[in-house]
């Protein structure tokens, strides 16, 4: 097996990361404020990675995450995702939130009882909290109870979630819910 890859790219929203290996994405990074600190945050996640120009799947996949931070409708479901190390509960999460499209928000509370688990809104709020792959895993997209911002754990915080909101069509004052 070879070193994992890595890129920083430019967004509307700041400096991106991506990391990848031979079984797809291993991670996004969100903007840090600077090119430097978005690298300097992926590489602690993942020491071993090197910078390099990505394959081409990995380019279509941030090419997706560009267009969309620039608010076009892009669907990023086929980006392949490394899920090594994933515990299973976040893994059906994530496959879930994948499926709400652009301009769409779902609530913690939703996608436990449609995930089957009713009062596991914490826990998808947790899984939420340690998305390894943002935008193309939408966490943004998932809200508080009453159609709230919750949190967001990239710098920023909700203040980051609501500009992507907004930057995809769903107003965070008034969600659009899916």
């Amino acid at each position: 097996m070879t070193a994992p890859g890595y890129v920083v790219f430019g967004t509307a929203i700041g400096d991106c990361g991506i990391a990848w290996n031979e079984r797809g994405v291993l991670a996004v990074q969100l903007p840090e404020g600077s090119a430097e600190k978005t690298r300097a945050r992926l590489t602690a996640r993942l020491p071993e990675a090197a910078e390099a120009a990505p394959p081409a799947e990995v380019r279509q996949a941030i090419d997706g995450m560009v267009a969309l931070m620039n608010g076009e409708r892009t669907d990023l479901t086929g980006v392949e995702l490394d899920y090594e190390g994933v515990p299973e509960f976040h893994h059906r999460v994530y496959e879930f939130i994948r499926t709400i499209p652009a301009g769409k928000t779902l609530t913690y509370g939703d996608i436990a009882n449609i995930l089957g688990m009713p009062g596991g809104a914490q826990a998808v709020g947790q899984a939420m909290g340690r998305n390894p792959f943002p935008i193309i895993v939408p966490c943004h997209r998932v809200l508080a109870a009453g159609g709230k911002d919750g949190g967001f754990s990239a710098r920023g915080g909700v203040a980051t979630k609501r500009r992507m909101l907004v930057i995809e069509g769903a107003l965070a004052d008034e969600p659009t819910l899916f």
